[in-house]
């Protein structure tokens, strides 16, 4: 079909050019998503991740001195909550080696008995200043001889509160292994009423009760 003086179109070159057309007229444009607005462009996090995340934004501060004395000051805040345990005895705050029925148990059997450990770091005292001879040349010889007794004495007393304390354990929490039950016992009851920590809550000769939870 003549376009032209002197040009013909070729048949390959019309089909080409109508199937272009066809292929662009048969295209769709890609569709476009408009942004809410507001929208995020992320999921939503839920009630729990956004509270522990702003927990976390305000105990940890974007400033390294900020942060160092935030740092410092919730050290001091737990030191301070477990000095108040120890007075207390509020198992909350109490460190992990005193947390928990038995070790309470334990304390509470301690200290509710007068046991001759408890008189050990005196009875040390004493037999040292008698073995310088402050007391006299008698008293150095005594001092060997006390110091005997004070052993043995102290030696039957821990054999003993071993015995009541694993007894008294076993019966009372018969799930509960006995590991370090006897050492606990033990380093409480050498030290004095009054140096111990937990502070007892009991008093000497007070009846314990039936069960601890």
């Amino acid at each position: 079909m003549p376009v032209g003086w002197g040009h013909t179109v070729h048949p390959r070159s019309k089909a080409a050019a109508l199937f272009r057309r066809n292929t662009n007229e048969s295209t769709p444009d890609p569709e476009v998503h408009e942004d809410r607005p507001g929208a995020k462009g992320r999921p939503t996090p839920s009630r729990r991740e956004a509270e522990a995340a702003a927990r976390a934004r305000a105990k940890l501060p974007n400033d390294r001195k900020a942060l160092a004395k935030r740092q410092r000051e919730l050290r001091m805040e737990s030191s301070q909550k477990v000095r108040q345990a120890m007075r207390t005895g509020d198992e909350k705050n109490l460190p992990p080696r005193d947390k928990g029925p038995v070790r309470r148990f334990i304390r509470d059997y301690v200290d509710s008995r007068l046991g001759f450990t408890e008189l050990l770091a005196p009875l040390l005292i004493v037999i040292v200043l008698m073995g310088y001879g402050l007391f006299g040349d008698s008293a150095v010889r005594m001092a060997n001889t006390l110091w005997f007794i004070t052993l043995v004495l102290v030696v039957g007393d821990i054999l003993f509160l071993r015995f009541r304390v694993r007894s008294q354990v076993r019966k009372r929490f018969p799930d509960e292994p006995l590991k370090g039950v006897t050492m606990y016992a033990v380093m409480r009851a050498v030290n004095m009423r009054f140096l111990r920590l937990p502070k007892p809550q009991v008093k000497i000769g007070q009846p314990l009760p039936e069960h601890y939870r």
